[in-house]
């Protein structure tokens, strides 16, 4: 009985542009599925648009695969490069009679897409020369070469998402493998770079799914096996239109500077379109013991930005506070005298948090320069009557023994209960004194955070 086949699945991005959201997803299915059966994941840039191929563009694609921790198991291939293996194969197809060569100029493939569209018809290359020799062709003329497809008939395909799929043959008319330069197109080196790479699994988006029956058909002329396909559908806005830039659809790199982690990326975007029971957060170890395509949905997914916010806040919860401590003090280093500060304060900065810069602003209290500036919707609250309050609490808090949270509240609100107020009148002032505004965690906390000398400052700042 022979062996089966090693999984390897192919991510192959154009770089023309960012790392979207959509591609971002199609790798991490591909990079999952892989790891889940112990394959190989294999990174293709299909860069034969040379045009439109940019340096800046790779760079930015390969930046986002690395943040998003999607590690190839190869050196990146580039499918311009294997140009000449493309042109083998062509002609291969052409000495089997499964392509020709079409010797119609552009204006005359134009003429014949007017007279579609004039009747109705899909827009399509008539086979002026399927059938005709070379010969008749004038010396020197230009030529593409097309490939052969059937004209009756059905091409079928099992998805492993999209299940039973049937395309008509009768649909697809002749495309070009090489252009009249000699250049192969995207189709042709698609699939002998897949085939070559050896890639069982095809997992891409369904605006794909032509494509694979155009692609089937190449496979079959050329007597290869084909590919598993696994068409899953895109992704649309939390509205249900199509996905574009206001509804989030922006490149890897811009979530990654709005403060968002890439494990927590891995968690939602796995969850557009695929999912386990009713977990919403889990682990990648968790995604690549339970990932399979079984499980992925037919029905278009939504991007919302609100439910990522809430995939990350528990990240930031579950994330090591040594960890986040580094990635708040690179973001702001204005941090970095107080770090022992702000790791002492991690745990309740990272409650309150959606996203890394929300611990940033959260801890900017410890770099507040004195005397605190106070915001306008604060300084209200610093009237007379809580100015006695906080000179009085300042003179009992001076007398704490101990400086830590505990003891601070038990201060605090003894002095609350003998006045006979509520820490809601208050709480406002001493956020003033010691804070300026309203971000921040808890009065006691960052009364303990601050330290007894830097605290009482402040409060003597305001008192007077």
């Amino acid at each position: 009985m022979s062996e089966p086949k090693k999984v390897i699945t192919r991510f192959a991005p154009s770089p023309t542009g960012f790392l979207h959201i959509g591609g971002a997803r199609t790798a991490l299915f591909n990079w999952a599925f892989a790891r889940h059966h112990g394959g190989s994941f294999l990174l293709r840039i299909e860069d034969t648009d040379r045009a439109r191929s940019t340096q800046e563009a790779m760079d930015a694609i390969l930046d986002g695969m690395a943040w998003l921790g999607l590690d190839a198991d190869a050196p990146p291939s580039f499918q311009h490069a294997q140009a000449d293996r493309h042109v083998e194969v062509a002609h291969q197809l052409l000495a089997a009679g499964q392509a020709y060569k079409c010797f119609c100029t552009a204006e005359e493939v134009e003429a014949m897409r007017e007279a579609a569209r004039q009747a109705g018809e899909p827009l399509r290359y008539d086979g002026t020369w399927r059938d005709r020799d070379a010969s008749q062709a004038p010396a020197d003329t230009p030529f593409v070469i097309r490939f052969k497809a059937p004209q009756s008939g059905e091409t079928r395909l099992q998805d492993a998402i999209q299940g039973d799929v049937t395309f008509a043959n009768a649909q697809f008319d002749d495309l070009i493998l090489l252009r009249s330069d000699g250049s192969p197109t995207y189709m042709l080196s698609v699939v002998v770079d897949d085939y070559d790479m050896g890639v069982t699994h095809v997992i891409r988006g369904d605006d794909h799914l032509t494509n694979a029956g155009r692609q089937a058909q190449i496979y079959a002329s050329l007597d290869w096996d084909l590919p598993i396909f696994a068409h899953m559908s895109l992704i649309h806005g939390a509205d249900g239109a199509k996905l574009s830039k206001r509804h989030g659809a922006l490149g890897v790199d811009a979530y990654r500077d709005m403060g968002y982690l890439p494990e927590a990326m891995r968690n939602y975007l796995a969850r557009l379109g695929w999912s386990h029971g009713d977990d919403e957060v889990f682990s990648t170890a968790q995604l690549v013991e339970w990932f399979s395509l079984d499980a992925v949905g037919k029905a278009p997914a939504r991007f919302d930005m609100e439910k990522l916010d809430y995939v990350n806040a528990q990240h930031l919860n579950q994330a090591e506070d040594a960890d986040l401590t580094a990635q708040t003090l690179a973001l702001d280093p204005d941090l970095a005298p107080f770090a022992a500060q702000v790791q002492a304060a991690m745990p309740l900065l990272k409650e309150r948090a959606s996203r890394l810069g929300d611990l940033v602003a959260d801890a900017a209290f410890l770099k507040a320069k004195r005397p605190i500036s106070v915001d306008e919707k604060l300084a209200k609250h610093l009237n007379e009557a809580n100015l006695a309050h906080l000179a009085a609490l300042h003179v009992t808090l001076n007398g704490l023994e101990a400086w830590t949270t505990q003891p601070i509240e038990a201060c605090i609100k003894g002095y609350m209960e003998a006045q006979e107020l509520k820490m809601g009148k208050l709480a406002p002032a001493f956020r003033a004194a010691l804070v300026g505004n309203s971000q921040s965690p808890g009065i006691f906390d960052v009364l303990s955070l601050l330290g007894r000398d830097e605290a009482l400052s402040r409060l003597k700042d305001k008192i007077g």
